[in-house]
Formats: C-alpha cells, structure tokens, sequence
C-alpha cells in the first residue's frame, strides 16, 4: 500500500486513543496489503481495497475503545477471517498473545503467512470452530479478552465466546449501531452463560459515517459445564 495509507492508519488510530510507531504502522499497512495480493486469488473479503484501512484496520481497533489490551493479556479472535480484528490488535499491543481460530483452512492459510511475514511473536493459530474449543481444558476460560467480528446474532455469539472468557476477563462483540433488539434478545445467554454486560460502547469510524457498536460482556462467574453445546444447537436453538 502506498505511504499515506501508513499515515491514514496512524492517524486513525491516534483519534482511538492509540499510539503507533512506524513499524507498527508499516505493518498494518503490509497485512492490508497482503490482504489485496491474496484476495485476487482466493474470497477472503468482499470489502473494496480502498476501504480496507477504515473498515478492516481501523475497525479493528476500536475494540480498544471498549477494552484496552495489557501486556501479558491472552487474546483469543473466534472466526478472524482474513485476521480482523485480532491481527490488528495484537500489532497495536504487541505484549499480548493471540490465539486466531478459524474454521476455514483458505483463510487459515493466509493468517499463517502475515504472521510469518510480519514476523509477529506468540500468534497461535488453531483450525477449529469455538463450540469446540470451548469445551476442551487447555482452552476454556483461560483468555483474558475474547474478540469476534460479523460471526453470528448476539444470542448465538455469546455461547461461542464466554466459555473461552476467563473470570474476570471480557468478550468484546463488534456489532453494526442498532444493536438494541439484539441486546434485548440476548440477555438471558449472557447471564446463563456467567456473563454481564459491562458496556455498549458507541464508536464512529475514523473519516467515514460509520458507526460501530462494541458490546462489552463481563466474565463474572464460571460457565456451566453443559455449554458450549454443539455448533448445530447452538445455531437453531439459541440460548433463551
């Protein structure tokens, strides 16, 4: 991508609240880039290039607006697709961990290779889907921020994300503004499940009209052992 996208990203995140040097900039930069090479090849986004920075990087980092990442947090990223929004975060936070689980093995594919690529450290990535990660010891609970982006509805999302939260940790949601029947619909998961929402946090995309909505779901009790249930049931009987 060309300089000025570097200094869009940089000044993109400076109105989030987040500070970038050059080579956190610079490599943004190069997984949108890697992205626009890849996706003449393979489907891993239907976004216009031109948008990527507003509506893939930036987008990304507006989790940070509802929970900022510490050094030493484990991030887990359910369904990243072509890495958003976790790959983004962990560039802006490079102290943390990441594990992105992705079910697809073309998008797989392409994760793996912008992590070699940028060189990033303590990136895991796992083929699977979160139903099952969820249920397996080594996994559940153990994250401190748990992230999706356009997964599923509210109710069914919250089932795939909180059994990977760890008490005390948070899932942030990214959601389209007029989340308001999804929240009502959602509810009882989230309290089911050992959840609390924490926060709807309002957030306009940097130079466009976009608004997103960060649902902040708080960890504050164990699930119950029964859940996560398979990805089927969980699709056609969401959580009520």
């Amino acid at each position: 991508m060309a300089a000025h996208d570097t200094e869009k990203i940089t000044a993109g995140a400076a109105a989030l609240g987040i500070q970038l040097d050059d080579e956190q900039a610079s490599r943004l930069a190069r997984h949108a880039e890697l992205l626009e090479e890849w996706n003449r090849r393979i489907n891993l986004t239907s976004i216009d290039p031109a948008d990527f920075v507003p509506l893939h990087v930036l987008d990304s980092l507006t989790v940070a607006r509802g929970h900022r990442p510490r050094a030493g947090d484990r991030i887990a990223d359910v369904g990243p697709g072509a890495g958003f929004p976790g790959l983004p975060l962990k560039i802006a936070f490079p102290g943390t961990s990441l594990v992105l689980l992705e079910a697809t093995r073309k998008k797989l594919a392409f994760l793996e290779a912008v992590t070699r690529e940028l060189g990033l450290e303590d990136v895991t990535t796992i083929h699977g889907r979160a139903e099952g990660l969820g249920r397996q010891p080594e996994w559940r609970e153990r994250f401190d921020l748990v992230t999706a982006r356009a997964v599923a509805r509210l109710n069914v999302l919250v089932e795939y994300l909180l059994p990977l939260t760890r008490i005390g940790g948070v899932a942030v949601a990214l959601k389209s503004a007029s989340i308001d029947d999804e929240l009502a619909e959602a509810a009882p998961a989230v309290k089911r499940l050992g959840g609390g929402i924490r926060d709807v946090k309002k957030v306009r995309l940097p130079e466009t009209d976009i608004e997103r909505a960060l649902v902040v779901i708080e960890k504050t009790r164990s699930t119950p052992k029964r859940y996560p249930r398979a990805g089927g049931e969980i699709g056609r009987r969401p959580l009520t």
